[in-house]
């Protein structure tokens, strides 16, 4: 699969600039979206493409995702130098810090009855957040209605983080923008090149600067000023990126 003309000018671009930060989400970009998230292995070929990217001199790659890092490390089964950020930011390289359990416990509660009620939907309990998983419920005014129940139980100290079938509320303040400006700074990076597929992902495009790359995987409204269709087209992105960089 060749890379849209203006992606890969737009690469080719960064592709020179040191330090550089490589980010990506995992699910819906290294790995195709599935029903069951436990199932949602990276796409053929996508851990050898991370690998080399990641090998190049002063060149960085972080794994940005909603999921837990425990579940992230688990489920994309990748290995190497990558820093990992999971549940949105608030896992930082390490579990998250701090007493939390105990508001994260007491949402699942309230909303374990509600998501029972409806068939196929899911309750996902992550280190820093509970999820309202809708993606396999029939009924689409079932799942609509679900969703809308899930934000009303949500109080104001929530952060509230809805994605493609799913609704996620958080107990921290924590998003991937900051986590990757973070990064950013830690690492020194002259340039940033960012794929995502979600609009938790919004929150990194509209942080990134006129020199950096942000790249939106599928369809829907983005700040991104890249578009590919899907984690094939992301695997072939990271593919030329190796090309360019080696």
């Amino acid at each position: 699969m060749s890379v849209p003309e203006g992606t890969a000018a737009a690469l080719a671009a960064v592709a020179a600039r040191r330090p550089l930060l490589v980010a990506s989400d995992y699910d819906g970009v290294l790995a195709p979206l599935v029903g069951d998230p436990g199932a949602a292995v990276p796409s053929p070929g996508t851990a050898e493409a991370l690998a080399r990217v990641a090998a190049a001199d002063g060149v960085t790659v972080a794994l940005v995702s909603g999921r837990g890092l425990e579940d992230l490390r688990a489920v994309s089964g990748f290995t190497g130098p990558y820093r990992w950020v999971g549940s949105h930011g608030a896992e930082f390289d390490g579990p998250l810090t701090g007493d939390l359990a105990g508001r994260r416990d007491a949402l699942a509660g309230q909303l374990a009855p509600l998501v029972a009620a409806v068939p196929g939907a899911r309750l996902e309990v992550k280190p820093a957040s509970v999820a309202v998983h809708v993606r396999q419920v029939t009924d689409p005014a079932a799942a609509t209605a679900l969703l809308a129940s899930a934000d009303a139980v949500a109080d104001p100290s929530l952060t509230k983080k809805p994605g493609k079938a799913v609704l996620e509320l958080a107990v921290t303040d924590a998003d991937k923008g900051s986590a990757v400006r973070r990064l950013r700074t830690e690492i020194g990076a002259a340039a940033v090149v960012y794929l995502g597929d979600d609009r938790t992902d919004e929150d990194v495009f509209r942080s990134l600067g006129p020199d950096d790359v942000g790249i939106k995987v599928g369809e829907g409204e983005t700040a991104a000023t890249q578009r590919v269709a899907d984690p094939a087209a992301a695997l072939a992105v990271l593919r030329l990126l190796g090309d360019l960089l080696a």
